[in-house]
């Protein structure tokens, strides 16, 4: 039996914020499972390790005995978050977010136990609620109020049109909570204005209010901008296993550390000592391989992950690339750079003229992989290892001056 002591020192474990701390010791000490929400908008077909970092302190949840509720916004998905967004977003398509609900569904499990875990849409009370509900829906907040998310507040002050349905996104996101009695509702740091929202709700309705927690946003493989499907420095949870290691592999060591806390399973004192070992000389990499084998076999299996390592040793030539390189951050212009310009930004090359002469003698190798395309444009938010010759090495990575 878990004590509410260690109960909470697990649970705050990567957290941003609790709110409020007492208010969850409160909850626990009751003796009674929990009911702890998160929401997913199905904004797109496959999760992310981004998104997982609240999926993992969910499955916490799940071994300390409470009830998950996994949200899937369909209805709230089809008016669009405008969370952190500089105009209106575009809304899904009823078909859009059916299709991406249904692939939420079947990636969960591979972190959640499907048998404790509920599944809920919030389609299933908002179809039903008429005009004069969402009406008296939202008259329990103010728009004085809402223009104190910084988002809404950015837009109004620069003359940035916000369009009125988007006001009725946290109040759906805090009545969701309402209808499913939540205890505890995880979300990204981003989603602190909706979670609180979900607190004032319940109050007005005579409810407990519900703790808030909140996550960090993870930061992609560029180890600046939070990972993104459309920024490209992502690793998707359905990745195949030699994708998946090669992308782990491509982050700086400082972000290793950042990944450990937030994707790892292994206890804190355990990472603690591996950073130890780093810092008495140890070599980054191989606490590295750690990572990469524990996310690819928790997504895939024991003998992928240990299939992907020896894939990618076979890459580099069991030992052939530097345990340290020259990092590059190179500023773009534009959304691409061709692959010979890169080449000549980044140092590895005197001109654009020799990069496409090494390229055409074969021995330009992004991530260990050789090129061919002389053309090849390589994208903003994107970080590889680029090779040239037997002993040219750097990773690089693109950002956008926009």
């Amino acid at each position: 039996m878990t004590s509410t002591v260690e109960a909470i020192e697990q649970i705050s474990r990567g957290a941003e914020e609790i709110l409020l701390e007492d208010g969850l010791i409160k909850k626990l000490e009751q003796g009674r499972p929990l009911r702890i929400k998160a929401g997913f908008d199905p904004t797109a077909p496959d999760l992310h390790l981004g998104h997982t970092v609240l999926i993992n302190k969910l499955r916490l949840f799940q071994q300390l005995g409470h009830e998950v509720i996994f949200l899937i916004g369909d209805f709230t998905g089809m008016i669009g978050d405008p969370t952190g967004k500089s105009a209106t977003r575009q809304p899904l398509t009823r078909e859009q977010v059916v299709e991406n609900a249904a692939s939420y569904k079947e990636q969960i499990f591979k972190i959640l136990d499907e048998e404790k875990t509920r599944v809920v849409f919030n389609s299933e009370w908002m179809g039903k609620m008429g005009a004069a509900d969402l009406v008296q829906l939202a008259a329990s907040h103010t728009v004085a109020r809402m223009l104190e998310r910084d988002d809404f507040h950015k837009r109004y002050k620069n003359g940035q049109p916000i369009a009125v349905h988007e006001f009725l996104y946290p109040l759906i996101q805090g009545y969701d909570s309402v209808v499913l009695k939540a205890d505890v509702e995880l979300g990204g740091t981003d989603q602190k204005f909706n979670l609180l929202v979900g607190r004032q709700l319940q109050e007005q309705r005579g409810q407990e209010p519900q703790v808030v927690i909140t996550m960090p946003i993870l930061e992609g493989l560029d180890g600046v901008q939070k990972m993104s499907k459309s920024l490209g420095n992502y690793i998707g949870i359905t990745d195949a296993p030699d994708d998946m290691f090669g992308k782990i592999m491509s982050i700086s060591d400082t972000l290793m550390w950042r990944y450990f806390e937030l994707l790892s399973f292994r206890p804190m004192d355990e990472i603690q000592a591996f950073q130890k070992q780093v810092d008495e000389g140890a070599n980054p990499r191989d606490i590295k391989f750690l990572l990469a084998q524990e996310i690819i076999a928790r997504f895939h299996d024991e003998a992928a992950a240990v299939q992907a390592q020896e894939n990618f040793i076979a890459r580099f030539q069991k030992g052939a690339m530097p345990d340290e390189m020259p990092e590059k951050t190179l500023i773009l212009s534009d959304e691409s750079l061709g692959i010979a310009n890169l080449l000549r930004d980044a140092g590895l090359v005197k001109s654009t003229s020799e990069a496409m002469r090494m390229i055409k003698q074969n021995a330009v190798k992004i991530d260990g992989e050789r090129i061919s395309d002389r053309t090849l444009q390589c994208m903003a938010g994107e970080t590889h290892i680029y090779q040239v010759g037997k002993r040219r090495f750097a990773r690089v990575t693109l950002e956008s001056s926009g």
